[in-house]
């Protein structure tokens, strides 16, 4: 638990733009960092510049040192990359305004596994992944590499509340509420209908605010929810799992910025590559773990996305069917769903 508790000040210190030590290598993210912090940060000498791989792969450097996705890539700082310059680096979003970056030069990294901690950290505050780093750098907070890897898990996972919620799908539902020591998001279950000794319908619903709340048509999410929702009503019992990984787990403001790149004319794949995230960012153990606290081991799972139905399997629950959900197609997120169907494995 101490270990998680200082993952969170850590992540409150990467939001408020303070310097943080992983593993005593010191970062300050790009995002949040302003010229006086990365002047005090950088002391005598520029501190190196820290992206992800996809990123970097974006920046054409991979050419010059192999790095996988996962893998950050260190830039060693040239006099002309100010916090203005590296900012650039970071957002393709001001690719566009700013199309001759470079020449790059790529460094070793001094301990690849803190790098990467230190980027996920920066994730985990829904930043862009991004980070001025420095061996002997001041730290508003310190964390291990290992606590923060496995910070957002849901390993202590637990109910922390539970009440009954009539809704418009079925007046008999009740919604449980979960909470980790080592998460910042607070997932719920709709439980709908009577239990009863069959599996239930199972959808497992990632947070979307444009789409659930808004009504958005670049996605498909909230006419997915709606029909998942009458259809455990139909089916007599089911959970609905609403779990808190807005964007495919990269947030709310990055998922505006990956939206921002689908209007220059890049899919929602690319998107987030160019960002510098994973085509998807979700943790879907997390799932599993919520169908275990309410006693649950059987599901049919509503859903085109096999990654969830092996992501279950991995963790002990018996996905006993896969029942598609088509809905939600329109002019608007063709584009969407036909990357999804061709890249990420979606049976549309």
């Amino acid at each position: 638990m101490t270990g998680a508790r200082d993952v969170a000040r850590a992540i409150d210190a990467v939001r408020r733009g303070w310097p943080v030590a992983v593993d005593q290598v010191s970062f300050l993210a790009v995002e949040t960092a302003d010229a006086q912090g990365l002047a005090a940060f950088d002391r005598d000498a520029p501190a190196g510049l820290l992206i992800s791989g996809n990123r970097a792969a974006t920046l054409k450097l991979t050419n010059q040192r192999a790095a996988l996705p996962s893998q950050p890539v260190l830039i060693p700082r040239e006099p002309w990359i100010d916090l203005d310059a590296a900012t650039a680096i970071a957002d393709p979003a001001l690719d566009l305004a700013t199309p001759f970056k470079g020449p790059f030069r790529t460094a070793p990294l001094c301990a690849a596994p803190t790098a990467e901690a230190a980027l996920r950290l920066v994730r985990l505050a829904g930043l862009l992944p991004a980070s001025f780093m420095r061996a002997d750098g001041p730290a508003e907070a310190r964390v291990s590499a290992a606590d923060v890897m496995a910070f957002g898990t849901g390993a202590d996972l637990r109910i922390v509340s539970r009440a009954r919620l009539p809704n418009r799908f079925a007046e008999k539902s009740e919604i449980v509420a979960f909470r980790a020591d080592g998460d910042t998001a607070e997932h719920v279950a709709l439980i709908i209908g009577e239990p009863v000794a069959k599996p239930p319908l199972v959808r497992v619903h990632s947070e979307c605010l444009t789409g659930d709340a808004l009504g958005s048509l670049k996605c498909d999410c909230g006419p997915q929810l709606e029909d998942a929702l009458a259809a455990i009503a139909a089916s007599g019992w089911g959970i609905l799992l609403y779990l808190r990984q807005e964007g495919r787990g990269i947030g709310l403001v990055n998922k505006l910025r990956a939206y921002a790149l689908q209007d220059q004319g890049f899919d929602t794949v690319d998107a987030n590559l160019r960002l510098g995230f994973a085509d998807d960012e979700r943790d879907f153990a997390v799932a599993a773990r919520m169908l275990s606290k309410v006693s649950r081991s059987k599901v049919r799972l509503l859903t085109n996305n096999p990654a969830k139905v092996a992501a279950l399997r991995a963790e002990g629950i018996d996905v006993v069917e896969q029942v598609p959900l088509k809905v939600g197609a329109n002019v608007h997120n063709r584009a969407y769903l036909d990357a999804k169907r061709d890249k990420s494995g979606h049976q549309l």
